[in-house]
């Protein structure tokens, strides 16, 4: 890796070097890159006319140049199977970033593979076959054939229940327009898979229910709007952690142009702080409530501001549903829906009440209501934005905590209106495109817990690993490694047979309640380790890929580098996936059924783009893409017009609101009392249990630290999850910086890196999600809500030492985050 390479020269950048658009594939906030690519036997010189940047690179340069790049952004790949340098640098013009790079995007380089650096060894190469108890590499044929002729013996025509499928429904590195249709296409389209969950929840469904249902998209505003606005209230979320460069280029320029931040967190996060900084402290109102108990708070305010006159009474009258319930409560939506007087009767609190159960003063929840709704002292309408994030989309009551929000902004009118919004913050980019999905059902099945049951026979998981990444996993993985492991068995008693005895071998092992596992990923992943075929991908660069941000902004990543060996796009995948069911259903005599799975002659990932994302916007193509570079365009593209696509920089300025299907156009309130813990075995857990054990992202680790784990610039500074704790508790529990913890309760145990934080507050601690070595999902039980939304956020457990730091963990710095910017 170039942490550990000390590079003292780079090569310069020719001034002829390829040049390509490329958008950073990690967080949602989707900045902006180019790639420069040229022969590895050449460079630039010094000279204007010599190199990339168009300067005399033989002067000083200023401290803001664009003709400079870390050892970070560079490398040595494949491109049309030749070597190639490799430079991925910030773009200066791209308006998302401004030429901005964050730690994860300025590594996007040194993160591709490279025999030459030896960069990413671990990504996987060849299609990989359980055989003579190992997994061995083969051809896609093989493979697939495989793969194809056992699914074929569980599913059926208009009968596809004995299939479970995990998949993503994002952009960026595994997703994006292309890879969405592929899958979507071969499961909800061919087939009408039921059983099926998302990467991150353990169903097929939306984290935001209840904004939609409300009418109300959840990436509704524009990041400009955080420049314009008078208040920015941040709920659940750690901008500056996770969507970085929102944070500076867009969220700081805001604060300094006179915006209140309110901050909704029982943490102290280093976004409260950088806000401080920026803002001032006096211009920061930072809210702990008692974890879960946001719906409390956000009740009150919005009833605060109601008995105070501040709600915008012509945009309720003009936009929003006025007579009485549209839509009841019941199974598929856990809160009514109706008129603004409804719901605030429904949904009323006071101050004095919410502060009593959530421990924020009262006076606190009353400025954080001024500050959002009080009108200016020239009598004009404050301008405010809410961000919120996984703080509350994986907490307590997701359906009515969304809902909640989204109430605050109708009812002040900040929805569709300039400097407004109420949208999600996000995790990855966005690019899902598929056929529709209603006949999963709603609530949709709870995958995890059915396959524990024993269900499924064939399990196909693309780009997920739920190992690392999904509640109650202790029990999780201990079923299904048992049940993987006794068609591994079979598999190994049949060497030497032939195909059709292997299949039948494979199928009896089922049939006597194993599972039969296929993952398609860019590495051997941990899930990886229990399945039967593994099939490798690609990612963003190494393929053409189109995804959008968290302000609805498409973009066309082009291709760089070539893949690893075999690996090809998920896209394509999927569609030989197709092309080896249609064989084997008409060699089965199925030859009705195998029709369905026509229609996959795709070549390249443009194939599959063309018959899936444009056949629904006619009027966006990877040419119109191109053209419009690293700033792209935002959806919905409207049209085309002066060689330009033209989009939507924010949704309802008209004041219609369409995501809920309704023909009036008109919004709804959400009607969601606050009823207290509401997944099941929270309360018992909270009472039985000392410490919350909170979890969230870190600036330095991606997700779920895919290709992470191969990156010394990371492993050195963080080899472990670390759990942040308050110096008291841990003088209690008699360990210090670096000691290793068990995390343990009454569903399973981990293990974490001790990391004393003196903003934490007693027994509230905060552990890394989704870490290799030290998977916090392994304490979280099986609670979920109605509509089986995942509630990692609500946890507590018991911790107690494990042992002393040792080598790895004695030489880290464990500096408090609190710094002056």
């Amino acid at each position: 890796m170039t942490y550990k390479r000390y590079t003292d020269r780079l090569p310069i950048i020719p001034a002829d070097a390829k040049e390509h658009n490329v958008t950073c594939h990690y967080c949602i906030v989707g900045c902006g890159y180019k790639a420069y690519t040229w022969p590895l036997n050449r460079q630039g010189g010094t000279a204007p006319a010599e190199n990339k940047f168009g300067v005399d690179l033989s002067e000083q340069q200023p401290m803001d140049t664009e003709a400079w790049y870390a050892p970070s952004m560079y490398n040595v790949v494949k491109q049309n199977g030749r070597d190639v340098h490799l430079v991925i640098k910030p773009d200066t013009n791209c308006v998302v970033n401004s030429g901005l790079g964050s730690i994860r995007g300025a590594r996007m380089a040194e993160n591709r593979r490279s025999d030459v650096t030896g960069t990413q060894q671990q990504r996987l190469t060849d299609p990989l076959v359980w055989r003579y108890g190992t997994w061995q590499p083969t051809t896609w044929d093989d493979a697939l054939d495989l793969v194809a002729r056992v699914t074929a013996r569980f599913i059926d025509k208009d009968d596809e229940d004995d299939l479970y499928v995990s998949m993503f429904d994002h952009g960026g590195s595994a997703g994006g327009y292309e890879n969405t249709w592929g899958t979507g296409k071969l499961y909800f389209g061919s087939m009408k898979v039921r059983n099926c969950r998302i990467h991150n929840r353990p169903a097929y469904n939306s984290e935001v229910h209840s904004s939609r249902d409300m009418g109300v998209d959840e990436l509704n505003y524009a990041y400009a709007d955080y420049t314009l606005t008078d208040t920015i209230m941040l709920v659940g979320a750690n901008p500056l952690e996770t969507q970085t460069n929102l944070f500076l280029n867009h969220m700081v320029p805001g604060m300094q142009n006179g915006a209140k931040v309110v901050i909704v967190d029982p943490r102290r996060t280093v976004s409260v702080n950088a806000c401080e900084e920026a803002a001032g402290a006096e211009n920061v109102l930072h809210l702990q409530p008692k974890s879960g108990t946001d719906l409390a708070l956000f009740n009150a305010i919005l009833t605060h501001v109601a008995d105070q006159g501040w709600v915008d009474r012509a945009f309720i009258d003009a936009s929003t549903f006025r007579n009485g319930i549209a839509v009841g409560e019941d199974a598929a939506h856990p809160a009514a829906l109706g008129s603004f007087e409804d719901a605030l009767q429904a949904v009323r609190i006071s101050t004095a009440d919410a502060a009593g159960i959530c421990g924020v003063p009262e006076a606190d929840i009353i400025k954080a209501a001024e500050w959002y709704a009080k009108p200016n002292d020239d009598g004009s309408r404050r301008k405010a934005i809410i961000a919120y994030e996984k703080g509350i989309i994986w907490g307590n009551d997701n359906y009515r905590t969304i809902g909640a929000l989204v109430n605050l902004g109708l009812a002040c009118g900040n929805i569709g209106r300039e400097g407004g919004g109420v949208c999600r913050l996000g995790g990855h980019q966005e690019g899902y495109f598929r056929p529709g999905d209603g006949h999963v059902g709603r609530p949709a099945p709870y995958f995890d817990q059915i396959l524990i049951q024993g269900g499924g026979r064939v399990h196909h998981v693309w780009a997920c690993d739920h190992y690392k990444t999904t509640l109650n996993a202790s029990v999780f993985k201990r079923e299904y490694n048992r049940r993987t492991n006794m068609v591994k068995e079979a598999m190994d008693a049949s060497a030497g047979a032939t195909r059709e005895q292997l299949v039948d071998a494979i199928e009896g092992a089922i049939r006597a309640g194993g599972l039969f596992s296929v993952n398609v990923d860019i590495i051997h992943s941990q899930i990886g380790q229990a399945a039967h075929v593994i099939l490798p991908a690609v990612e963003s660069g190494e393929m053409n890929l189109t995804s959008m941000n968290g302000e609805r902004r498409l973009r066309l990543v082009e291709k760089y580098m070539d893949g690893p060996g075999q690996a090809m796009p998920d896209c394509l995948i999927a569609a030989r996936l197709a092309n080896h069911l249609e064989r084997v259903l008409t060699e089965d005599g199925r030859a009705e059924y195998a029709a369905q799975f026509a229609g996959y002659d795709w070549q390249t990932e443009e194939d599959a783009f063309m018959d899936g994302y444009n056949s629904g916007n006619p009027e966006v193509t990877y040419e119109r893409l191109r053209a419009m570079g690293n700033n792209g365009v935002q959806e919905p593209v409207t049209g085309f017009a002066d060689g330009k696509l033209v989009g939507t920089p924010r949704l309802y300025t008209d004041g219609v609101f369409t995501r809920h299907g309704r023909e009036d156009g008109k919004a709804l309130f959400c009607l969601g009392a606050w009823r207290g813990l509401e997944a099941p075995g929270k309360a018992q857990q909270q009472a039985n249990f000392r410490f919350l054990i909170n979890n969230g992202r870190s600036n330095l680790n991606w997700q779920n630290w895919f290709l992470d784990q191969d990156n010394d610039f990371v492993i050195d500074r963080f080899p472990l999850p670390f759990i942040q704790i308050n110096p008291d508790d841990a003088a209690e529990l008699g360990v210090k910086n670096g000691d290793m913890v068990e995390v343990h309760n009454d569903v399973g145990a981990t293990q974490a890196m001790v990391y004393l934080e003196p903003t934490a507050r007693r027994n509230e601690t905060f552990m890394l999600f989704g870490a290799p070595s030290g998977a916090q999902g392994n304490v979280i039980n099986g609670g979920v809500n109605e509509l089986i939304l995942p509630n990692y956020k609500q946890t507590w457990a018991n911790i107690r030492k494990i042992a002393d730091a040792g080598p790895t963990t004695a030489k880290l710095s464990f500096k408090s985050w609190e710094v002056e910017l």
